[in-house]
């Protein structure tokens, strides 16, 4: 349809393409040209798929006429152009759809319907770890263990390669994927046949308006990572979504969403000597969060923004997930047009983008009008400070002067007390905090001799103490993706090499580029093997230490953190730092450039002020103070310049799909549907579709209800679905030892996220968590009620489970916030949780919990669970929710929670349901979002 006489030609070159003219609008007296940019997009997005069902001309109306100052109400049908993943999250997705295949054929469908029907790409750089580090084979040998642990998974994702159509798998040790989509994947501008959405990179077909018409329209995608947003600084609008809503916009589904609030944020000035854009990104983060911007978009604008480099704008757009947006945006400009053509694109799409983005007013100059935001913010890039972020949370800004105090003012919050009594998981579990336990704690120089857990490592002998740094490590799409401060760490490693200094013996160093392209720069520039010199040896392409694959510490340093109980430093240059993440060992997590990276390394230790203090002493003993080796910003603008070529990019991605010998040599399953092998602890058929009916049956309110976990603020998905190892006393090795794997060949809990079997024991498993039912004790433990047993998390829910009785979960602030991990919302379902009573959501998590058929439910503004009085300890009933679903909340979101106390009492309270689009509510009444596509397919 087109309602709007919107439809149009756009001729480049050669060649005509079909588009939906933006301007058309501006005919009406809507101001389009004042929209922000990602609206804008949105609305061609609406306009191109007008069908008067999914989309309707009241949502185009809607859309067009914003109003910056009114909270938007009205829902509208988003479909993305592609769907990005990576491995952790991509291999559950596939066995999703493999599962919906076999539950297609029982069903007497055809299995081929479940298909993606628009490109889906998965980059496999989630499963590297550092297991070999500072070594020249340190690649080499951790490529091998990869393979070696995940050939079962890697072969499964082939399989899918083959199996499904437009579907394709950029093999391991290629880079992270939203480094890979940035340099390559991404085309800024889609040409395709089909006004619904994009089918490939230019081919055409017959489609819905004529035979072999071409269309050009915006690049949008939404990805199974929350990093997707790194994109944004592109110009690509894209956001992270759970495995769960990127399978059904795989298979056609649009997303259901709100019309978004966008906030401005303004940048002006420039960075100035010796900050840098990790810097920058610190101080927006801290600044967003304050803010609060969680479900809202946000754009960048002002000649802040323009004068920054496309590599320090992805930087920025990459952090939105820690400053709480759905998307960090900047639109295209020469910069963006600069940047396609030195990573490689070809001539021909960049010309598209450029005419395509000027044509639709989407592409922004110094002239361009700013567009109109709901609210605003303002930074001064000249103020930006060196900086780290934490020792917990990205947010938690502190200025390079500040990390040293800092440190010592929080160490007592992370002692762990030695004497307190261990969970059933085996984990020792009060805080200094909770038990005001006292101690006397050993910090400062790990080489001086006043206290400390000796150690003797490689004929080398040394003292650990609180705020030793253990880890230091190159790592994120974050950082990595950005020239600037990747070669702004070489130079530092250069002229402290030259001064004599040398990373500190008990420092696990690892420099893991996001991409191969990295690498070929570094040794262009001559300053890769500086940085091999201090033991920054290339460990892998992929996530690494930031996704919390940082490997084993060496174990005389892992046994002096033990015996000592001391509180251990990561210094890293990525984007998470939150609790149990980053190593088992290390409890306090800072987020830093590469180039901070590489001096605490040479410092060895967080508590240290390195803006007066040395990193150390040169060959002559003369002490060398960071101000001495940082390199100036003319010497990184120089190097860049003669380092980066435009043929790295065309060479590394010229045959990206094809992998290397072991790749190639995986052996593959054939056929439509995939041989499950029930021996595998890896990749198993899930449950989600046993004995699915055709109809939906009835909503039932929740009755009878027990608490499973009651939490505090802040509870992130690694919380609820950890990522990282896996303890052999949990519940996850207990089964895995079980079924015959040793606990050498755990592997991670990413890596075995195509099992439920082990992902449901891994639900609340993460060594930090706190649940106040058992007060006093980390881990994944809780109380079996009414008799009060203290048991692991899944052995409560496996015995609620026999006594029939549903689960609920009590929760502070922020639920859910951190990764787009759709574990966290399929472990506590298969566990039985059915209700979620939190004082906020994170956005994607709380999507994730209505997908698969948990009710999100929101204490009203001043309630909270303590403040209500409720122990967990109560019986729940959630009254009114069953006519709610079925008058699709007509009367409003309000339902009653019935909590009866041990005693007998009662504690009523209204709460909101948060299913907050009629869609959400279709997903729900069917039990989840795949349950309500794979109906859907069955009755075409």
């Amino acid at each position: 349809m087109d309602t709007f006489s919107c439809r149009g030609t756009l001729k480049v070159g050669n060649r005509t393409f079909q588009i939906v003219r933006l301007d058309a609008l501006e005919k009406r007296g809507w101001k389009i040209s004042r929209l922000p940019y990602t609206l804008r997009i949105l609305l061609e997005n609406l306009l191109r798929r007008e069908d008067g069902e999914a989309v309707t001309a009241g949502d185009i109306e809607a859309l067009a006429k914003w109003d910056s100052k009114k909270v938007p109400e009205k829902e509208i049908a988003f479909m993305p152009a592609r769907v990005l993943m990576q491995d952790f999250t991509g291999v559950p997705a596939v066995v999703d759809l493999a599962a919906m295949r076999d539950a297609m054929k029982r069903m007497g469908g055809d299995p081929k319907k479940i298909n993606p029907l628009q490109p889906a790409e998965l980059v496999i750089d989630h499963s590297v770890q550092v297991d070999e580090f500072g070594t020249p084979n340190a690649l080499r040998v951790n490529a091998e263990k990869e393979f070696e642990r995940n050939r079962e998974r890697y072969a499964f994702l082939r399989w899918g390669q083959k199996a499904f159509d437009n579907f394709q798998v950029v093999p391991p040790d290629t880079g992270i994927v939203h480094q890979v989509n940035l340099e390559y994947l991404a085309r800024v501008v889609m040409t395709g046949p089909s006004p619904l959405a994009g089918e490939g990179r230019g081919a055409t077909s017959k489609s819905a308006k004529g035979e072999g018409e071409l269309w050009a329209y915006p690049d949008t995608l939404v990805g199974t990572d929350s990093h997707t947003t790194m994109i944004n600084g592109l110009g690509v609008l894209g956001w992270g979504v759970g495995g769960i809503e990127a399978e059904a916009a795989m298979l056609g589904q649009p997303m259901s969403m709100l019309i978004p609030e966008v906030v401005g944020f303004r940048l002006h000035g420039e960075l100035r000597e010796g900050s840098t854009a990790t810097d920058a990104v610190l101080t927006v983060t801290q600044m967003l969060r304050k803010k609060g911007v969680v479900g809202k978009f946000v754009e960048f604008y002002g000649p802040g923004a323009s004068s920054l480099s496309l590599a320090d704008r992805a930087t920025i757009a990459n952090m939105a997930p820690e400053y709480g947006a759905t998307c960090g945006f900047f639109p295209v400009d020469e910069g963006s047009l600069r940047y396609l053509a030195l990573t490689g694109r070809p001539p021909d799409q960049i010309a598209l983008v450029e005419s395509y983005m000027k044509e639709q007013g989407l592409f922004q100059t110094d002239k361009s009008p700013d567009p109109s935001y709901s609210e605003t913010l303002e930074l001064d890039l000249g103020t930006v400070e060196p900086s780290l972020a934490g020792p917990k949370r990205p947010q938690d800004r502190l200025s390079l002067q500040e990390v040293a105090q800092n440190f010592r003012e929080t160490l007592h919050t992370m002692v762990k007390h030695a004497s307190a009594p261990k969970t059933p998981q085996g984990e020792v579990g009060k805080w200094e905090a909770e038990g005001g336990f006292e101690t006397q704690l050993a910090v400062g120089d790990p080489e001086k001799e006043d206290g400390g857990v000796p150690v003797s490592m490689d004929g080398e002998k040394f003292k650990l103490k609180h705020g030793t740094v253990v880890i230091a490590a190159i790592t994120s799409c974050t950082n990595t993706s950005n020239p600037s401060v990747m070669l702004a760490s070489g130079l530092l490693a250069k002229k402290a090499v030259e001064r004599g200094l040398t990373t500190k013996p008990w420092v696990k160093t690892s420099l893991a580029p996001g991409s191969q392209v990295v690498t070929d720069y570094l040794q262009e520039s001559g300053l890769l093997p500086y940085l091999e010199k201090l033991k920054f040896n290339v460990v892998g392409y992929g996530c690494t230490t930031c996704i919390g694959n940082s490997g084993p510490l060496p174990p005389p340093v892992s046994h002096a953190i033990e015996e000592g109980n001391l509180v251990a430093a990561a210094v890293l240059s990525g984007n998470r730092n939150f609790e149990g993440r980053i190593n088992p060992d290390v409890r306090a997590n800072y987020l830093a450039s590469p180039p901070l990276v590489v001096a605490y390394a040479l410092a060895g230790r967080i508590d240290i002020d390195l803006t007066k203090e040395s990193l150390g002493k040169d060959r002559e003993g003369k002490p060398v103070y960071l101000k001495e080796i940082w390199p100036t910003q003319r010497e990184v603008d120089s190097t860049l310049q003669k380092a980066i070529r435009s043929e790295m990019f065309k060479t590394r991605y010229g045959d990206v799909y094809k992998g290397d010998e072991r790749w190639r040599d995986l052996r593959v399953p054939a056929g439509d549907t995939y041989t499950w092998d029930d021996s595998s602890t890896y990749v198993r058929h899930p449950p989600y579709f046993d004995a699915m009916p055709p109809e939906p049956p009835p909503v039932k309110d929740i009755a009878g209800a027990r608490v499973l976990a009651v939490l505090g603020d802040s509870v992130t998905t690694d919380h609820i679905s950890p990522a990282g190892s896996i303890k052999p006393a949990s519940p996850a090795g207990k089964y895995l030892v079980e079924h015959g794997v040793k606990p050498e060949d755990f592997n991670s809990y990413g890596a075995r996220r195509g099992n439920h079997e082990v992902m449901m024991r891994g639900t609340f498993a993460n060594i930090r968590l706190r649940n106040k039912l058992v007060p006093g004790v980390e881990g994944g433990v809780t109380l079996h009620l009414p008799d009060g047993e203290q048991m692991t998390i899944y052995d409560a829910a496996m015995k609620y489970k026999k006594e029939k009785t549903s689960l609920v979960v009590l929760a502070g602030k922020e639920y859910g916030s951190g990764s787009s991990r759709d574990w966290a919302a399929k472990g506590p379902m298969l566990l039985g949780v059915r209700a979620v009573i939190a004082e906020s959501y994170e956005r994607i998590h709380r999507s994730n919990l209505v997908g698969m058929g948990i009710v999100p439910l929101q204490f009203q503004p001043g309630d909270s669970a303590e403040k209500l009085g409720l122990a967990g300890r109560e019986v729940f009933d959630i009254v009114g929710l069953a006519a709610g679903v079925e008058n699709h909340f007509k009367d409003g979101r309000l339902v009653t929670v019935r909590a009866q106390k041990e005693d007998g009492s009662v504690i009523r309270f209204p709460a909101v349901v948060r299913i907050d689009t009629p869609q959400e509510v279709e997903y729900y009444r069917h039990g989840g979002i795949l349950q309500f596509v794979l109906r859907k397919l069955l009755s075409q």
